[in-house]
C-alpha cells in the first residue's frame, strides 16, 4: 500500500450531518393556505407546514397524546389550524407560534374523520367514524350541534360558502349527501345521485351550485335551490377530487364560453378540464412518461392562483391555475432509498433513486425538487460521469436511462437502452471521458454501452425524443445475480461483485476474463476501485469488507466491524481511507494502514443502500431504507481546531491560575478553577488557602463570594474528593463552610442536592468512625504511657574524698 503524499493524504476523524431529507408526508390531508405561501399536510402523529418557496419544514405540530392524527383544517382568515388524533381530541393551534390555545373531547365516540371551517372561521364541522356530525363554535368554545343519521364513516362535510344560508352538507358511507340546517338544526335533504363514495364537493361563486365528484367516475351538478341534480357527467375514471374553475375564458385550458367548468384528478393520472353545460372534456393533460400515477388529491387556492395535486406515491405539485403549468414539486416520501449521487460540477444537486420507477433531484441550495419519470418499474442504481452534468440510471425495467441536467439544473432524458433479459441492478459510468457505461443485471451478464459522440456535442435529446443506445459487448460473467459493477480510473479494467460470492476483475472494452477474487462467504454488494493504488475493495453480506491486490488477486485486508451485511464501500482520503455502510444503519470510517475503525456513524434506523462521496472529498451523502438521505460533513479539521483552540486556552488559563496562586488572589484563582471543571486543580486551591496562616476566615470568605453555579460546581467536586481518605477533610471544611453560612433552602434548591447528600453521608459516616477509632487508639496509648512511668529512683548515698 502506497503511504499518504504529505500534507494531501490528511487522515479523517469525523463526520457530523450537515443536512436530513425526511418524509414529511404519509398520506392523508393536504392544504395550501389562502396566500399559497404555506402548505399543511399530515405526516403519521405530526402535522407538517412547509414553506412553499423554499420547501423547508417551518414547523411539525405534534398533540400532546402523540397519537396519529386523522384530520385537520386550515381557517379561511389562515389564522386558526383545528387538528383532530386517534385519542379522540382536538387541539386548536397558533400554528405561527407553535402553540396549543385550547384542547379538548371531541365526544365522537370514534375518531374523526374529516373537518371543516365555515367561511367566516367561527364554526367548524367534524364527521366522524360514529356516523356523526357535530358542529364547534371555536370563537365561544363550545359545541353548537350534533347532527345524527349518517350511516357508518361520514368522511366528507363541506359548509356553505353564503354564511348567512347556515347550511352544512356531508357525506358518508351510503354514498348519500346530506344538507343540514344549522337554523332549523335538521336534515333539509338526502341528495342520491352516486353510487360510490362521494370524494368531494366544491360550489359556485353565487352558491345556487354544488359539483361533487365520486369514485363512480361520474360528477354531478346539483341545484341547491331545489336540493336535485340537474346534470349528470360521465367522467370515464373514478374520481378522487372536482373543482370549479373561476368563471372567466382560459384559452389555455379550452375555457372559452363563461359557463360553468370544473376540473377533475382520478385514477388516470392526469388533470381534465370539463364544461359543465354539455359534459364535454375540453382539456387534457399530457401524458408524463413512465407508469401512471393516481391522483389522490386535488385543491384550489383562488387568491393566490395556485392548484395543488397529490399523486399517489406521495408527490406534491403545485400548477399555476390559468395555464396549468407546473411551478413546484415536493417529494412528500421516498419510501425505501436504494441509492444515492451527488450531480454537477460543483456536487450543487443530489439525484435519489427509492422505491419508484421516478428519480427525485433536489437542489442543495434551495431544496427545489424535480421529479424524472422515463423508467416503467423501480430504478435500483445510480451512477454520474466525471464532469457531473450526465448520468446514467437503471431499473427492474430491464433497461438503462441517461439524463442530462443543462446549466439552468433542468434535467431531461436524453438516451435509454435496453437488452438484459432481466432486472439491471448495478450500473457504472466511465472514469475519463464520457465514452461509455457499463450495467450488470439479474441475468448474470454485463453490457458496455458507447455513448454516441453527437449526443454529447449536442447536450441534449434530440426533439425525437431520447437516443436509443446499442450495447457493444456483452458477457456473461457469473452464476447468480450482479449486484455490481466498478470501472478502474483509467477505464481499462472491470471488476463485478455478484451473489456468487466472487467478484472477478475483466479488460475493457472486450471484457476478457483476467482474474477472480475468491475468499468472501456470502454474497457481494459492493465493489471499488482504489483511486490511487491497484487494490479493489469488495463489501460483503458476510459483514466484512475485503482489500485485494490486482495483480496477484490475493486478500491484503480484511476490515471486521459490521454486525450485518456491508452495502456499500467507498474510498476516501485519496484512497487512505474507507467509508462503508450497512444493513445495521451504521457508516463506519476505517484507516487502511492499520485497519481500525475510526469512527461509527449512527444517524439511520435501517439499511444504508446509497453511499456517495463528493468530488472535493468534504462531504459524503447516504440514502437509507428508512426513507431518509443524510448529507455529512466531514469536521475532521473543525474539530482538531477546536481541540487546538481548547488545548491553548488551558495553557493559558493554568498560567493564570499559577500566577493568582502566587500572588494568594484566592477568589479569582478558585473561580478559575471551576470554569476550567478540573476537580483536581480546585482542590489544589482549597489546599493552598487552607495552607494560609488565616485559613478559616479565608476559606469561609473564598467560598462565599462565589456565584451560586460555581458553588453547586463546588459542592459535586466535594463528592470526589470525599470519598478519598488524603481529601476528605479538604471537602469536609468547604462543606462545613457552606452548612454554616448557607440556609438550608438555599442549599435544598441546587440541583442534584439530594444525590449530593446520598453519595456524601456513607463517606463521612465513615471518615468519622475512623477518626473515632484514631482518638481512642491515642487516647489508650496515652493511658499506657501514664502507667507504664517507673517510679523515681532514691539518690545515691555521697562519698566523702577523704574516704577515697
Amino acid at each position: 500500500m502506497a503511504e499518504p503524499v504529505a500534507g494531501v493524504g490528511r487522515f479523517k476523524a469525523n463526520y457530523a450531518v450537515e443536512r436530513k431529507i425526511e418524509p414529511f408526508y404519509k398520506g392523508g390531508k393536504v392544504q395550501l393556505d389562502q396566500t399559497g405561501q404555506h402548505l399543511f399536510c399530515i405526516c403519521g402523529t405530526r402535522v407538517n407546514i412547509l414553506d412553499v418557496a423554499s420547501g423547508a419544514v417551518l414547523r411539525s405540530l405534534e398533540q400532546e397524546d402523540q397519537e396519529d392524527i386523522t384530520a385537520f383544517d386550515l381557517s379561511p382568515d389562515n389564522e386558526v389550524l383545528v387538528t383532530a388524533s386517534r385519542a379522540l381530541l382536538l387541539a386548536q393551534w397558533a400554528w405561527r407560534e407553535g402553540s396549543i390555545t385550547r384542547l379538548w373531547k371531541a365526544v365522537h365516540t370514534a375518531p374523526v374523520a374529516t373537518m371543516a371551517f365555515d367561511p367566516t372561521s367561527t364554526l367548524l364541522a367534524t364527521g366522524g367514524c360514529d356516523g356523526a356530525v357535530r358542529v364547534w363554535d371555536v370563537v365561544r368554545h363550545y359545541g353548537t350541534h350534533h347532527f345524527r343519521g349518517s350511516p357508518g364513516v361520514v368522511h366528507l362535510v363541506a359548509f356553505h360558502p353564503d354564511p348567512a344560508r347556515l347550511l352544512l352538507f356531508s357525506s358518508a358511507a351510503d354514498t348519500t349527501i346530506r344538507a343540514w340546517s344549522l337554523q332549523d338544526q335538521s336534515c333539509l335533504a338526502v341528495m342520491t345521485a352516486h353510487y360510490s363514495a362521494v370524494t368531494s364537493l366544491t360550489f359556485s361563486a353565487d352558491g345556487h351550485t354544488m359539483l361533487s365528484s365520486g369514485r363512480d367516475k361520474i360528477c354531478v351538478v346539483w341545484d341547491l335551490r331545489s336540493h336535485q341534480a340537474t346534470r349528470t357527467v360521465p367522467v370515464f375514471e373514478s374520481m378522487e377530487a372536482a373543482v370549479l374553475l373561476p368563471e372567466e375564458p382560459a384559452p389555455e385550458l379550452g375555457v372559452k364560453s363563461k359557463g360553468l367548468h370544473f376540473l377533475t384528478a382520478g385514477d388516470q393520472g392526469l388533470l381534465r378540464v370539463w364544461e359543465a353545460a354539455s359534459g364535454q372534456c375540453v382539456y387534457m393533460q399530457q401524458q408524463p412518461p413512465g407508469p401512471r400515477q393516481e391522483l389522490t388529491h386535488c385543491s384550489l387556492a383562488h387568491s393566490a392562483n395556485l392548484l395543488l395535486t397529490v399523486t399517489a406515491d406521495h408527490n406534491l405539485l403545485l400548477y399555476e391555475t390559468r395555464s396549468l403549468q407546473l411551478q413546484k414539486q415536493f417529494a412528500g416520501y421516498s419510501e425505501e432509498v436504494l441509492d444515492v449521487r451527488f450531480l454537477g460540477p460543483e456536487d450543487s444537486h443530489i439525484v435519489v433513486a427509492s422505491n419508484s420507477p421516478s428519480l427525485k433531484v433536489f437542489e442543495l441550495q434551495t431544496m427545489a425538487c424535480q421529479i424524472l419519470h422515463g423508467h416503467t418499474d423501480i430504478v435500483l442504481a445510480l451512477d454520474v460521469f466525471r464532469k457531473g452534468r450526465l448520468f446514467a440510471s437503471c431499473a427492474k425495467d430491464q433497461s438503462m436511462c441517461l439524463w442530462r441536467m443543462n446549466k439552468a439544473g433542468k434535467v431531461t432524458r436524453v438516451a435509454q437502452g435496453s437488452g438484459h433479459t432481466h432486472s439491471v441492478g448495478a450500473v457504472c459510468c466511465s472514469r475519463l471521458k464520457e465514452t461509455f457505461l457499463v450495467t450488470g443485471s439479474q441475468d448474470c451478464t454485463v453490457k458496455v454501452w458507447p455513448v454516441p459522440e453527437a449526443l454529447l456535442s449536442k447536450g441534449a435529446a434530440p426533439d425525437g425524443g431520447p437516443v436509443l443506445l446499442q450495447a457493444q459487448a456483452t458477457q456473461r460473467c457469473h452464476d447468480k445475480d450482479i449486484n455490481s459493477v466498478a470501472i478502474a480510473p483509467n477505464d481499462k479494467l472491470l471488476a463485478t461483485g455478484s451473489q456468487d460470492r466472487t467478484a472477478k476483475l475483466w479488460s475493457l472494452p472486450q471484457c476478457q476474463l483476467l482474474g477472480i477474487f475468491s475468499g468472501h462467504r456470502r454474497g457481494l454488494w459492493c465493489v471499488q476501485f482504489s483511486p490511487m493504488d491497484q487494490v479493489l475493495a469488495t463489501a460483503s453480506a458476510d459483514g466484512t469488507v475485503k482489500l485485494w491486490a490486482l495483480q496477484d488477486f490475493s486478500c491484503l485486508k480484511t476490515f471486521e466491524g459490521h454486525d450485518a451485511s456491508v452495502l456499500k464501500v467507498a474510498f476516501v482520503s485519496r484512497g487512505t481511507q474507507l467509508l462503508s455502510s450497512g444493513s445495521d444503519g451504521l457508516l463506519k470510517l476505517w484507516t487502511i494502514k492499520n485497519n481500525e475503525c475510526v469512527k461509527t456513524l449512527d444517524a439511520h434506523e435501517d439499511k444504508v443502500w446509497g453511499l456517495h462521496c463528493s468530488r472535493l472529498d468534504d462531504r459524503a451523502l447516504t440514502g437509507a431504507s428508512d426513507s431518509c438521505v443524510i448529507l455529512w460533513k466531514d469536521v475532521t479539521e473543525v474539530e482538531q481546531a477546536e481541540e487546538q483552540a481548547r488545548r491553548e486556552e488551558e495553557v493559558v488559563k493554568q498560567q493564570e491560575l499559577d500566577n493568582l496562586l502566587h500572588e494568594k488572589r484566592y477568589l479569582r484563582a478558585l473561580g478559575l478553577a471551576i470554569s476550567l471543571d478540573r476537580p483536581h486543580t480546585v482542590l489544589t486551591v482549597i489546599q493552598a488557602i487552607r495552607r494560609d496562616p488565616e485559613a478559616c476566615e479565608k476559606l469561609g470568605a473564598t467560598v462565599l463570594r462565589l456565584r451560586r453555579d460555581q458553588k453547586e460546581a463546588l459542592l459535586r467536586f466535594c463528592v470526589t474528593w470525599n470519598t478519598n481518605s488524603r481529601h476528605c477533610h479538604d471537602a469536609q471544611a468547604v462543606l462545613g463552610v457552606l452548612l454554616r453560612h448557607e440556609p438550608p433552602e438555599e442549599l435544598l434548591a441546587y440541583p442534584g442536592m439530594q444525590a449530593s447528600l446520598e453519595a456524601l453521608l456513607p463517606y463521612t459516616e465513615r471518615h468519622f468512625q475512623r477518626l473515632s477509632r484514631t482518638l481512642q487508639a491515642a487516647t489508650f496509648l496515652d493511658f499506657l504511657w501514664h502507667n507504664m512511668k517507673l517510679p523515681t529512683l532514691p539518690a545515691a548515698p555521697s562519698v566523702a574524698p577523704s574516704a577515697l
